[in-house]
Protein backbone atom coordinates (compact mmCIF):
# COMPACT_ATOMS: atom_id res chain seq x y z
CA UNK A 1 0.00 0.00 0.00
CA UNK A 2 1.58 3.85 -1.05
CA UNK A 3 -1.76 5.72 0.38
CA UNK A 4 -5.13 5.59 1.51
CA UNK A 5 -7.71 8.25 0.12
CA UNK A 6 -11.16 9.42 1.91
CA UNK A 7 -13.87 11.87 1.31
CA UNK A 8 -14.39 13.70 4.96
CA UNK A 9 -17.96 15.24 4.80
CA UNK A 10 -17.95 17.10 7.51
CA UNK A 11 -15.53 18.62 11.14
CA UNK A 12 -16.86 16.09 13.17
CA UNK A 13 -16.41 13.75 10.51
CA UNK A 14 -12.73 14.63 10.27
CA UNK A 15 -12.30 14.90 14.15
CA UNK A 16 -13.30 11.07 13.97
CA UNK A 17 -11.14 10.53 12.16
CA UNK A 18 -8.18 12.04 13.82
CA UNK A 19 -9.25 9.85 17.13
CA UNK A 20 -9.04 6.73 14.69
CA UNK A 21 -5.34 7.61 13.69
CA UNK A 22 -4.74 8.01 17.43
CA UNK A 23 -5.81 4.61 17.95
CA UNK A 24 -2.99 3.22 15.58
CA UNK A 25 0.07 5.53 17.17
CA UNK A 26 2.75 4.65 19.69
CA UNK A 27 5.54 6.31 21.57
CA UNK A 28 7.98 7.35 19.16
CA UNK A 29 5.76 8.36 16.24
CA UNK A 30 5.92 11.49 13.92
CA UNK A 31 2.66 12.44 12.15
CA UNK A 32 2.66 15.37 9.15
CA UNK A 33 -0.13 16.95 8.50
CA UNK A 34 -0.42 19.16 5.39
CA UNK A 35 -3.06 21.43 3.11
CA UNK A 36 -3.81 24.86 2.94
CA UNK A 37 -5.11 27.42 5.70
CA UNK A 38 -8.88 26.14 6.29
CA UNK A 39 -8.45 22.40 4.95
CA UNK A 40 -8.77 21.20 8.98
CA UNK A 41 -5.51 20.09 10.08
CA UNK A 42 -6.35 21.47 13.54
CA UNK A 43 -10.01 19.76 13.80
CA UNK A 44 -8.11 16.49 12.66
CA UNK A 45 -5.65 17.49 15.39
CA UNK A 46 -8.89 18.17 17.79
CA UNK A 47 -10.00 14.65 16.93
CA UNK A 48 -6.23 12.60 17.41
CA UNK A 49 -6.09 14.82 20.65
CA UNK A 50 -9.40 13.32 21.58
CA UNK A 51 -8.41 9.58 20.77
CA UNK A 52 -5.25 10.17 23.18
CA UNK A 53 -7.42 11.26 25.85
CA UNK A 54 -6.12 14.70 25.94
CA UNK A 55 -8.07 16.62 28.41
CA UNK A 56 -6.75 20.13 27.51
CA UNK A 57 -8.12 21.77 23.96
CA UNK A 58 -6.37 21.51 20.63
CA UNK A 59 -6.10 24.79 19.39
CA UNK A 60 -3.18 25.85 16.57
CA UNK A 61 -0.29 26.24 18.22
CA UNK A 62 0.65 29.24 14.99
CA UNK A 63 1.84 31.67 17.83
CA UNK A 64 3.32 29.67 19.94
CA UNK A 65 5.37 27.18 17.59
CA UNK A 66 4.29 23.97 19.76
CA UNK A 67 2.16 22.82 22.87
CA UNK A 68 3.27 19.91 24.70
CA UNK A 69 0.06 17.60 26.16
CA UNK A 70 -0.43 14.75 27.85
CA UNK A 71 -3.05 11.55 27.17
CA UNK A 72 -3.36 7.98 27.22
CA UNK A 73 -2.04 5.07 24.26
CA UNK A 74 -4.73 3.05 23.17
CA UNK A 75 -3.40 0.15 25.99
CA UNK A 76 -3.86 2.65 28.40
CA UNK A 77 0.05 3.41 28.42
CA UNK A 78 1.17 7.62 29.22
CA UNK A 79 1.57 9.46 25.80
CA UNK A 80 2.89 12.68 25.57
CA UNK A 81 1.62 14.90 22.43
CA UNK A 82 4.02 17.36 20.85
CA UNK A 83 1.59 19.55 18.62
CA UNK A 84 3.82 21.76 16.33
CA UNK A 85 2.75 24.19 14.26
CA UNK A 86 5.58 25.03 11.67
CA UNK A 87 4.20 27.79 9.49
CA UNK A 88 5.70 30.56 10.99
CA UNK A 89 9.39 28.52 10.48
CA UNK A 90 11.89 29.87 7.97
CA UNK A 91 10.80 33.01 7.42
CA UNK A 92 14.00 34.36 8.25
CA UNK A 93 16.98 35.18 5.50
CA UNK A 94 18.97 31.98 4.51
CA UNK A 95 22.22 32.03 4.91
CA UNK A 96 24.45 31.72 1.69
CA UNK A 97 24.35 28.25 0.07
CA UNK A 98 21.34 26.96 3.26
CA UNK A 99 17.96 25.08 1.86
CA UNK A 100 14.84 25.60 3.56
CA UNK A 101 14.91 22.59 5.05
CA UNK A 102 18.46 23.39 6.78
CA UNK A 103 16.92 26.54 8.19
CA UNK A 104 13.99 25.22 9.34
CA UNK A 105 16.18 22.62 11.27
CA UNK A 106 18.12 25.63 12.53
CA UNK A 107 14.96 27.26 14.46
CA UNK A 108 13.93 24.40 15.50
CA UNK A 109 17.39 23.33 17.45
CA UNK A 110 16.69 26.92 18.69
CA UNK A 111 13.50 26.25 20.04
CA UNK A 112 14.40 23.02 21.32
CA UNK A 113 12.80 20.75 19.51
CA UNK A 114 14.98 19.25 16.82
CA UNK A 115 15.68 16.36 19.86
CA UNK A 116 12.12 15.64 20.20
CA UNK A 117 11.54 15.20 16.31
CA UNK A 118 15.05 13.15 15.97
CA UNK A 119 14.30 10.69 18.43
CA UNK A 120 10.68 11.00 20.48
CA UNK A 121 10.59 9.47 23.90
CA UNK A 122 9.45 6.34 24.27
CA UNK A 123 5.89 7.69 25.47
CA UNK A 124 5.96 10.88 22.63
CA UNK A 125 3.81 11.27 19.71
CA UNK A 126 4.73 14.31 17.55
CA UNK A 127 2.04 15.65 15.26
CA UNK A 128 3.45 18.72 13.12
CA UNK A 129 1.48 20.99 11.02
CA UNK A 130 2.98 22.80 8.07
CA UNK A 131 6.16 20.50 8.57
CA UNK A 132 6.76 18.34 5.50
CA UNK A 133 10.46 19.77 4.23
CA UNK A 134 11.49 19.01 7.62
CA UNK A 135 9.70 16.30 8.48
CA UNK A 136 10.52 14.10 5.71
CA UNK A 137 14.82 14.79 6.92
CA UNK A 138 14.05 13.80 10.61
CA UNK A 139 11.45 11.01 10.48
CA UNK A 140 12.61 8.16 7.99
CA UNK A 141 9.37 6.37 9.57
CA UNK A 142 6.45 8.61 9.82
CA UNK A 143 2.72 9.01 8.49
CA UNK A 144 1.82 11.64 6.45
CA UNK A 145 -1.84 13.41 6.00
CA UNK A 146 -2.60 15.65 3.40
CA UNK A 147 -6.03 17.20 3.66
CA UNK A 148 -7.46 19.38 0.66
CA UNK A 149 -10.51 21.13 -0.09
CA UNK A 150 -12.53 19.64 -3.17
CA UNK A 151 -13.12 21.84 -6.61
CA UNK A 152 -16.63 22.94 -6.18
CA UNK A 153 -17.54 20.53 -8.92
CA UNK A 154 -16.10 17.44 -7.50
CA UNK A 155 -18.31 14.70 -6.46
CA UNK A 156 -18.54 14.18 -2.87
CA UNK A 157 -17.41 10.52 -2.94
CA UNK A 158 -16.47 8.23 0.50
CA UNK A 159 -13.81 7.42 -1.66
CA UNK A 160 -11.87 9.29 -3.85
CA UNK A 161 -8.74 8.48 -5.84
CA UNK A 162 -6.41 10.32 -8.25
CA UNK A 163 -4.37 13.97 -7.51
CA UNK A 164 -5.89 16.49 -5.24
CA UNK A 165 -7.59 19.21 -7.11
CA UNK A 166 -5.90 22.45 -8.07
CA UNK A 167 -8.66 24.77 -7.34
CA UNK A 168 -10.30 24.37 -4.04
CA UNK A 169 -13.65 25.73 -2.25
CA UNK A 170 -13.89 26.22 1.52
CA UNK A 171 -17.25 24.19 1.39
CA UNK A 172 -17.82 20.00 0.82
CA UNK A 173 -15.94 17.06 1.04
CA UNK A 174 -12.35 17.23 2.44
CA UNK A 175 -10.12 14.75 0.46
CA UNK A 176 -7.77 13.29 3.22
CA UNK A 177 -4.64 11.25 1.61
CA UNK A 178 -2.82 9.21 4.10
CA UNK A 179 0.93 7.97 3.18
CA UNK A 180 2.27 5.47 5.82
CA UNK A 181 6.69 5.70 5.35
CA UNK A 182 8.50 3.01 6.61
CA UNK A 183 7.28 -0.90 7.09
CA UNK A 184 5.96 0.00 10.70
CA UNK A 185 3.41 2.81 9.45
CA UNK A 186 2.35 0.66 6.31
CA UNK A 187 1.56 -2.52 8.58
CA UNK A 188 -0.60 -0.44 10.71
CA UNK A 189 -2.21 1.16 7.60
CA UNK A 190 -3.26 -1.37 6.10
CA UNK A 191 -4.39 -3.63 9.16
CA UNK A 192 -6.71 -0.37 10.10
CA UNK A 193 -7.80 -0.54 6.99
CA UNK A 194 -8.97 -4.45 6.79
CA UNK A 195 -10.74 -3.57 9.91
CA UNK A 196 -12.52 -0.48 9.01
CA UNK A 197 -12.94 -0.10 5.07
CA UNK A 198 -14.15 2.70 3.38
CA UNK A 199 -17.16 2.91 2.42
CA UNK A 200 -17.91 3.39 -1.47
Amino acid sequence: MDRLTLGVETGEDMRVLGARVASLVRGGDVLLLSGPLGAGKTTFAQGFGAGLGVREPIVSPTFTIARELDGRFADGGHAHLVHVDAYRLGGEEFAPGQDIASRLLDELEALGLDEELEDPGEDTVVIMEWGEQMGSVLAPERLEIHIDRPRPDSKEERRIGGEAPAMMTSEGTRIVTIIPVGSSWTDRVQDWEREWPAHE
